[in-house]
């Protein structure tokens, strides 16, 4: 699987890869860093008062992923990333140092998206979006398989799911998104 995997990332690399995208990919990723860009949604919209339950959930949503995802399952699995395996000679971005897989970039924005998209379907599609172009830019980069964003991604959206439910049964006490 690893040898298809890899395969993937070539063609990326070989047919897609270009001078627009190696400026652009690095900024789309860095909004991936520590959920950061999701983590400025959830504030900027805490704002509103219709958008709270939804801000606060998405905060959860996010240290749960990062608990789940980057703290015990990367460390349980310990992947090692395509840059380890094969050496680029100019990487567009810094070598990670902790495994592939899950992807978090990809976890978070899913996690986040999904969110959004249960409280206001307007908000959510645009971030499904997002969500996409951030996880397609860990393979563009080389640091991440498909199935680490393939796993970031469903497990993003299992981890917004149950935060959505323990919300509104311990938090909230409803089921009606406000």
């Amino acid at each position: 699987m690893q040898e298809f995997e890899l395969e993937v990332l070539d063609f990326i690399k070989d047919h897609i890869k270009n001078g627009f995208l190696d400026t652009v990919m690095p900024i789309i990723t860095m909004c991936g860093n520590l959920g950061i860009f999701w983590v400025a949604v959830a504030l900027i919209i805490s704002a509103k008062a219709k958008y709270r339950r939804c801000s606060i959930t998405m905060l959860i949503g996010l240290i749960a992923g990062v608990l789940i995802g980057n703290l015990f399952i990367k460390n349980a699995v310990r992947r090692d990333r395509p840059c380890w395996i094969i050496e680029l000679q100019n990487m567009l971005i810094d070598n990670p140092q902790d495994f592939s897989f899950p992807s978090g970039h990809t976890l978070s924005s899913f996690c986040a998206a999904a969110i959004l998209f249960y409280y206001d379907k307007r908000l959510g599609i645009p971030s499904f979006g997002i969500a996409a172009l951030i996880a397609f830019s860990r393979m563009y980069l080389y640091v991440h398989f498909p199935t680490d964003i393939v796993g970031g991604a469903l497990l993003g959206i299992v981890i917004a799911c149950l935060t959505i439910k323990i919300t509104d049964k311990y938090i909230f006490k409803s089921k009606l998104p406000s």
